[in-house]
Formats: structure tokens, C-alpha cells, sequence
């Protein structure tokens, strides 16, 4: 009798994980929607456009996504914090969103495969002679964007899921957490006057310094920054056809055109 009911509980116990681990995909297939999570302030990855919509490199990586599972895409930007917080309980599906996958996001958040790599780089003023690397950050006002992965470094606490231990030469640091454009606008007023550098990714630097023409980047590469697609947990079925997907994009040079649409050059590449 107990051996003919632990076996009853084992199968349902099987059965019930196979229900769940396509729960997602059977969602967007039956619904003929993928619900991704997006950004609304990080231009040229997520912002909104001239006809208030969500638009961007993520975007576009979204839609080819959803053009490839052959549904419909819905974008939503609730918000950083609650993008990094998981438990989202089937109100989205995934986030193509520039999301770097950390130890801490590791706890709550699935990251299964990834789509592109942008170096973190210092920027400075063209005008700023103090401020040649990392090293000569200390005591000075850096500007980040708020909950981001540059904020954890200057912090000292930055750990990537996977990745090589990162060097921080510098001590006591004033972050300033906040919208990553405005960063840059401040930035271009001048040495210190209100901040003293920005760090972010290679190709938002490089966009920000053709814009306005008054910035530079100095040093190398503080640390390689890949970015994952990331899902809520307990749906490996899911992860693995979000996987096969990019790789697809990957292969067939989608993901190449989408980038150099954006950047003029090619952050999808595996060695970028």
C-alpha cells in the first residue's frame, strides 16, 4: 500500500512538472502574444519615440522574437524595479530589456541565454584632465543610471553571474543614481559642474559623444557587461525556446542588422 502511494505521488508529482514547464510558452502560443518588458529611458536600447511608443534596439529585438515564435508582441516599461524584482506571476513573459545577469538578479530571475555584450567604459567631460581611469574616481561624483549594474560597482559589490572578479581602484566615490540621459546633459556642462564623469555602456557612450561633442571616454574597459534575456523561474521549456530563437537570430544575421541599425556596428557578435 505505501509503496503503491509514494508511486501514485511520484507520477502526479511528474505530471505536475510537466504541466508547469510549458506554462509560459503555452500562454503566448494560445493567447498569439509575447508580453515583453522594456525599457522606457535608456536610448537607443528603450525609449519612447516621437509617437509616444516604446522603441529601440530591445524593441526590435522583441518584435523579431515574437515574429520568429509567429505571435503578436505587447511591450511593457513599469519600471526598473520591478523588472529586476521576478515573481512576475504571468503578467509578462520575458524581458529583452539590457539586463545584465548578476548574482543578486540570479536569485529571482532566469537568464538563459544572451543577446549582446557592451563593454562599461568612463566618460568625461573633453575638457577634464584630472580623470584618465578609474583610479582617479575617488571622491568624485560619478553619474549612473539608478538600479543599474554601474551602480553596483561603484559600490563594490558587483558580481556577474559567471564572470571574471572585477578590479575596483577607487574609494569613496559620490554615485549619483538617475535617468542616464540626463547624466550625459550634465555631464556636457563642464569639469564638476555637476558631475565629474558617467560610466555606461560603450555603445550609449559612443552615441552620447557623437551627439553633443563635448565628451570623451578615458581608460579601457572597466569590466566586461553581457546582457541576457531574462525570465521568470520554473519554466526550462520556455528558456530553452527563447535560446533556440536567439540562436536563430544570431545565425541568420537578424540580430547583426538590428545592432547595426543602432550602432553601426555588430554588439550581437559572441566575441563583442
Amino acid at each position: 500500500m505505501i509503496a503503491r502511494t509514494l508511486a501514485a505521488l511520484t507520477l502526479a508529482a511528474l505530471g505536475l512538472v510537466r504541466a508547469e514547464a510549458g506554462e509560459t510558452l503555452d500562454r503566448v502560443k494560445t493567447s498569439g502574444v509575447l508580453n515583453d518588458l522594456a525599457l522606457s529611458d535608456y536610448p537607443p536600447f528603450g525609449f519612447i519615440n516621437a509617437e509616444n511608443q516604446l522603441d529601440g534596439f530591445d524593441a526590435d529585438v522583441a518584435k523579431a522574437v515574437a515574429d520568429r515564435l509567429g505571435v503578436a508582441l505587447k511591450l511593457s516599461a513599469p519600471g526598473w524595479e520591478t523588472i529586476v524584482s521576478g515573481r512576475w506571476r504571468g503578467r509578462w513573459d520575458v524581458c529583452i530589456c539590457s539586463m545584465s545577469p548578476t548574482v543578486e538578479r540570479a536569485k529571482v530571475l532566469n537568464f538563459p541565454v544572451r543577446y549582446y555584450s557592451s563593454p562599461a567604459f568612463l566618460i568625461v567631460h573633453k575638457d577634464e584632465a584630472a580623470i584618465r581611469s578609474a583610479a582617479d574616481l575617488s571622491g568624485k561624483r560619478v553619474g549612473v543610471g539608478q538600479g543599474s549594474t554601474y551602480e553596483t560597482y561603484l559600490a563594490k559589490t558587483l558580481v556577474l553571474e559567471g564572470g571574471k572578479p572585477i578590479d575596483f581602484p577607487f574609494h569613496d566615490v559620490i554615485a549619483v543614481p538617475g535617468d542616464e540621459t540626463v547624466h550625459f546633459r550634465n555631464l556636457a556642462l563642464g569639469p564638476g559642474v555637476r558631475l565629474d564623469a558617467v560610466i555606461a555602456d560603450l555603445a550609449t557612450a559612443k552615441g552620447n559623444i557623437a551627439a553633443n561633442g563635448k565628451l570623451k571616454i578615458v581608460g579601457g574597459p572597466l569590466y566586461a557587461e553581457p546582457d541576457d534575456i531574462a525570465t521568470d523561474p520554473g519554466d526550462p521549456e520556455w528558456d530553452r525556446e527563447l535560446a533556440r530563437v536567439i540562436g536563430e537570430l544570431k545565425a541568420d544575421g537578424t540580430l547583426a542588422r538590428i545592432s547595426r541599425k543602432w550602432f553601426d556596428t555588430d554588439i550581437t557578435a559572441d566575441d563583442s
